[in-house]
This record gives C-alpha cells, sequence and structure tokens, in this order.
C-alpha cells in the first residue's frame, strides 16, 4: 500500500533529536519494513506550546494552505491511506483529516491523546481540532494504556483501538552490558520535567550511604545544560556529563552501565527505558503512568521522592546476579515485544484489513 505519513508534532527530519523525532523515524521503517512505500506527505510543523492564539491562528492557515497543496499534488491520488503520529492539544493534525475525506482513504492514527479539560482556555481551538482529529480516525495505535482509558471513553462509536507497544528502530538485540560499570542517565536537558528528572537524580545520589561506592555517567544536551552541570558539581569526578552523544558512542555507555538512573517524571513512556534494557541494563525509575508500560523491574515509590529512589540503587549495586537476573528479563521482554519487527506485524495486521 502507499501510505501517506504526517508527524504534526516533529517531523522527521527535523534538526533537534528526540524520542518524538526517533519514533517517527522508526514508524516509518516499520511501515516500509512491511512492503509499504512511504511518502512523508508534509514537513510542516503544527506546534504551538505557549497558548498563543495568534499563533495558533496562523498554523490554521498554514496548515488550509498544506492541504490545498497536497490535494493538487499528483502523489496523492495513489495514498491508500493516510497516517498521522501524535496527534495532541498542542500539535493538532489540521491536515491529515481533510485530506483523507477528500481522498476517499483511510485515516490512522498513532499516539493520539484525548484532554477534553483544554476545550476551554488558551488552547481551546487547538484541544477541539485535536479531539476532531481523533474522531475522524478509523483506527487508532496506541502506546500506553494510560492512552488507552481516554481513548476508550471518548471514540466514536465503530472506532478501532489498537495496542502498538513502544519499540525501538533496530531489528536485533545490542550486545549485552557487562554491567560492571558506572550507572547511566540518558535524557534531553531543558527546562520542565526533563530537569525535574535531573533535580531528582541529583538529590538521589544526596541520599545514597556515604560509604557507598558509586559513578554516574550523563549522556544528553539541550539549553539546560548549565542547569544539569549545576546540580551534579557537588559530586565531583564521580559524575561525568558526557553531553550529546551518537547512537555509537551511546552504545558503549550502555555496554558497560550497571543501571540506567532516569526518574522519568511525567514521561510519556521513554524510549530510553528500552535501549538501556535492550542491552541488558536494569532500570531505576519512580513508578509512573507510561513508564510502568515499558519498564522491567521494580518501580520506586513516587511518594517516597529521592528516598525511594536511592533505595532501589542500594539494592541494586554492587549485587552482580541481581542485576544480571533483573537485566536479562528485561532484554527477553524486549526482544519479544518492543523491536520493529513486532511493531511491522501489528501495523500490517491494520493495514491489511482495510484492503
Amino acid at each position: 500500500m502507499n501510505v501517506a505519513f504526517f508527524a504534526p508534532l516533529k517531523p522527521p527530519g527535523h534538526p533537534t533529536p528526540s524520542g518524538d523525532r526517533a519514533l517517527a523515524r522508526a514508524l516509518i521503517s516499520a511501515l516500509d519494513a512491511g512492503g509499504h512505500a512511504v511518502t512523508l506527505a508534509s514537513d510542516l510543523r503544527i506546534y504551538e506550546p505557549r497558548g498563543d492564539i495568534a499563533a495558533q491562528d496562523a498554523l490554521f492557515a498554514d496548515a488550509q494552505e498544506e492541504v490545498t497543496r497536497l490535494l493538487a499534488h499528483a502523489d496523492a491520488q495513489s495514498w491508500g491511506a493516510w497516517f498521522t503520529y501524535h496527534n495532541y492539544y498542542k500539535a493538532p493534525d489540521l491536515v491529515g483529516p481533510t485530506v483523507a475525506r477528500a481522498l476517499n482513504i483511510p485515516y490512522l492514527q498513532v499516539e493520539s491523546t484525548r484532554a477534553r479539560k483544554r476545550l476551554d482556555g488558551q488552547w481551546a481551538r487547538f484541544a477541539a481540532a485535536a479531539e476532531a482529529a481523533s474522531d475522524a480516525a478509523h483506527t487508532i495505535f496506541y502506546f500506553t494504556h494510560r492512552d488507552a482509558e481516554t481513548l476508550r471513553r471518548d471514540a466514536p462509536h465503530g472506532q478501532n483501538l489498537r495496542h502498538l507497544p513502544p519499540f525501538l528502530d533496530r531489528i536485533d538485540l545490542p550486545e549485552v552490558s557487562t554491567l560492571e560499570g558506572p550507572m547511566l542517565s540518558v535524557g534531553m536537558m531543558r527546562e520542565g520535567d526533563k530537569l525535574n528528572s535531573y533535580t531528582l537524580i541529583a538529590r538521589t545520589l544526596e541520599a545514597l550511604p556515604s560509604s557507598l561506592e558509586w559513578e554516574l555517567d550523563i549522556a544528553g544536551d539541550g539549553p539546560a545544560y548549565g542547569a544539569v552541570e549545576a546540580l551534579m558539581e557537588p559530586f565531583g569526578q564521580r559524575v561525568r556529563l558526557h553531553g550529546a552523544l551518537d547512537p555509537i558512542a551511546l552504545a558503549k555507555l550502555y555496554s558497560h552501565a550497571s543501571l540506567l538512573l532516569w526518574p522519568g517524571v511525567n514521561e510519556a513512556f521513554g524510549l530510553t527505558y528500552l535501549e538501556a534494557q535492550a542491552a541488558g541494563v536494569p532500570v531505576v525509575a519512580q513508578d509512573r503512568p507510561g513508564v510502568r508500560d515499558v519498564v522491567y523491574a521494580p518501580l520506586a515509590d513516587v511518594d517516597a521522592g529521592p528516598s525511594g529512589l536511592a533505595a532501589e540503587v542500594l539494592n541494586l549495586t554492587g549485587k552482580l546476579n541481581v542485576l544480571r537476573d533483573i537485566g536479562g528479563k528485561a532484554r527477553a521482554i524486549v526482544a519479544e515485544c518492543h523491536l520493529a519487527t513486532s511493531a511491522t506485524r501489528a501495523l500490517n495486521k491494520t493495514l491489511e484489513s482495510l484492503t
């Protein structure tokens, strides 16, 4: 099938790395592996994070121009389905439903979230558009069970909801970690939830017993790099900031990391967890919706804060057999459920039903 692909939050060719960009690329790869011809229908970014009504109005106008352009494009006549990745109230799909309806082709979404509480206030028009786009979908693939709750609650009659477990853009597992190196943290450095996770990491390190021997590697970069650097400064040479790493350099850190320490404050799910566990690296994180969909290890109580995370670190540090047991079980689950081959099968099952 010829498939039109659209990612309004962050196009797959965007220069800034992120989980959204990685998953957009992974979805294209999974569709391609399933034998489908994928066209990036548009690289228009429809993202307005501040609740700026004038900016939203401008994006509505841009989207209408894009609809007109696409419907006049010869390639559009060959499309058999439209896929939109990540429709929500700050990045609604203002293009796909109209184009799919005009071409009389199925409109499908991956990772769409419902937020009806946003139908009042500064994002009201965008939220309404996101809801309308979700309503128009023939099928919505959801990554997490938390998303599924509201999708089921608000689904129009006859809409199909399909579970698509988050997955890595690879068909095999990386080298297994020796588990004999430092702890590892991997995450973008920006204000908000990401910085809050780094703050929790610093407080967790403070809560560890002074007699415990530990080291921590941190991979990541972004506008809050200076703030993260300041948080980690009290720990001296025990914490090493590596900045942004290419996949090969990051894989090298995973290949000897003893555990991944990433609290996951308000993470949708987190590909970092899957990357670590694919290498057999156990995870220390908080018990949060989304996180629990992808972490196969005991999770720390959110209410316990840094002391709960510190207790998990303490339970694992230096216990190689325990680390190998947890990491090995997690690695096996990733192999079964969270690689591109599983995603291709799930996507094909639905696409084959459309023909």
